[in-house]
């Protein structure tokens, strides 16, 4: 099993290249072989996870030639587990829209799962890539599939995607030229390589260009204020079945992307890095507070979700920019969590757009007399979003606040507990309709006779698997910190 990184892309590569000759012998034929590859994926990637643990890092080059002149794949253990994440989310998104394809032809639904298949491919590939350039190659495919996913959603989805294709290129032209600078510079492309000679060298004004293209081409791609415009239509009018995805995992990579550079690349010794993380945490605080307020405001679920996630991709670029241990911990244990409670988020509405066909907030009046555990699992994310113990919300929130205790960057911890009071404002909304607002009783779209009546089991598991994931993260949140930590251990502050 040494080739464990090149067989969890592989596979969803070669189910993508398949689905859609395989959906015109049956319709739903590539589909299964889609699930199939992601289900693999999914578990090679858990064996690689173990082997990290148990051996340290794996350098996998591929081709066999050497270093800086191959393309390199490294994992550590902070990446082995986000590529668990984008697999298991890749299931669970996968399962979903299985509800969702009834009414499309072959080609429709051949296609959708392999745009679905080449999504998980581009953000594990972005992952675990140790090589600049192979990073913008997995970029381009997470982007592409991407655009194509939030066009299927319909005349809405098209307009979105034709704005996020605009807003992605100029992203992409940054990242190039970051990446170009940098290559001058060194004349390498492997990072660990670049890392080396960008310390010996004396390159510090072309370094910080580079990094305010980077910085930029990322916020772009994570949605990170004020670069976010893209984001919430994006997330609104996307495909059903693919929203979930592209909400909790897409925005991560590009995070993960920016603290390697920041981080691994750069390093804490170079002389504008205290003005760079300055510059992240002023961007960061102004998007924690900026999307929370917009969210407040929010009829449609899709919406308040969307805008959420402005904000909490804020606390992810915050724990960067303080820099310290724990913060950094904080950042991906929040990283891991938002991607679960975004997700489970998501699948809920979805769970309840299926039965009732809507997502507007005024028509979930007491929705739990008729879908209880949905509402109970809604619920149980929702509290997460706004940091209620034992959840995961509440902890990488702590985490985070205690680094910027250790760093006495104590107006951090004021908008940390500002933005999470204004996530219950509008979280608590969320509650107040689906619980205490008059019942509008509106039609099912799905009858199954009078009474309780739940979404099938294939909506079911997956928003029940990211509430399980919200809670067990949070249960066991001080075994992932200490694992978090040693791997962050002479990355940080």
């Amino acid at each position: 099993m040494k080739n464990l990184p090149a067989y969890i892309v592989l596979l969803p590569l070669c189910s993508a290249l398949l689905s859609l000759a395989l959906s015109k012998i049956h319709k739903h034929l590539g589909r299964d072989v889609v699930f199939g590859a992601l289900v693999g994926s999914l578990v090679l990637s858990v064996v690689q996870l173990v082997r990290v643990i148990q051996n340290g890092p794996i350098h996998y080059i591929f081709g066999g030639y050497k270093i800086p002149y191959g393309i390199e794949f490294s994992v550590d253990t902070i990446n082995a587990v986000i590529v668990i994440m984008v697999c298991m989310l890749g299931v669970l998104s996968c399962m979903f829209a299985f509800n969702f394809d009834k009414n499309g032809d072959a080609l429709q639904v051949g296609g959708a799962y392999t745009m679905h298949a080449l999504l998980v491919l581009g953000m594990v590939g972005m992952t675990m890539t140790g090589d600049v350039f192979n990073l913008y190659v997995f970029l381009e495919i997470t982007s592409l599939t991407a655009y194509c996913l939030i066009a299927m959603g319909g005349s809405r989805g098209i307009v979105s995607a034709f704005r996020y294709l605009l807003v992605g290129t100029v992203a992409a032209t940054f990242y190039l030229l970051g990446v170009g600078i940098l290559y001058s510079v060194t004349g390498t492309l492997n990072m660990s390589d670049m890392a080396a000679c960008l310390k010996q060298g004396n390159n510090d004004s072309a370094m910080l260009m580079a990094m305010m293209f980077l910085i930029s081409a990322f916020g772009i791609k994570m949605a990170l204020f004020p670069f976010h415009g893209w984001q919430p239509s994006a997330y609104t009018h996307a495909h059903t079945g693919a929203r979930p995805l592209i909400a909790g995992a897409m925005g991560k990579i590009p995070a993960y992307a920016m603290f390697r550079y920041l981080y691994c690349i750069y390093g804490k010794d170079f002389k504008y890095f205290r003005y760079i993380l300055l510059i992240i945490g002023v961007i960061s605080v102004c998007g924690m507070i900026y999307g929370s307020v917009r969210a407040m405001a929010q009829k449609d679920i899709r919406k308040v979700l969307a805008y959420s996630s402005v904000a909490q991709i804020g606390y992810i670029s915050l724990g960067f920019a303080i820099g310290s241990p724990l913060a950094l911990a904080g950042a991906f244990l929040h990283m891991l969590g938002h991607a679960f409670m975004k997700g489970g988020l998501f699948f809920a509405a979805g769970a309840i757009s299926w039965k009732y066909g809507t997502f507007d907030l005024n028509d979930f009046g007491r929705i739990y007399k008729r879908m209880p555990f949905t509402a109970g699992l809604l619920t149980v994310g929702a509290l997460s979003m706004i940091g209620i113990p034992p959840t995961v919300g509440f902890f990488s929130k702590w985490y985070l606040a205690c680094g910027a205790a250790q760093t006495h960057e104590y107006v951090y911890i004021f908008v940390l507990v500002l933005s999470s009071l204004l996530n219950a404002v509008y979280f608590f909304k969320v509650i107040e309709k689906v619980f205490v607002q008059a019942d509008k009783n509106i039609k099912p779209l799905h009858p199954e006779g009078k009474g309780v009546t739940e979404a099938p089991i294939t909506i079911m598991i997956p928003v029940v698997t990211c509430i399980l994931m919200i809670l067990l993260l949070g249960v066991f949140n001080v075994k992932v910190i200490d694992i978090l930590l040693i791997s962050l251990k002479g990355v940080a502050l």
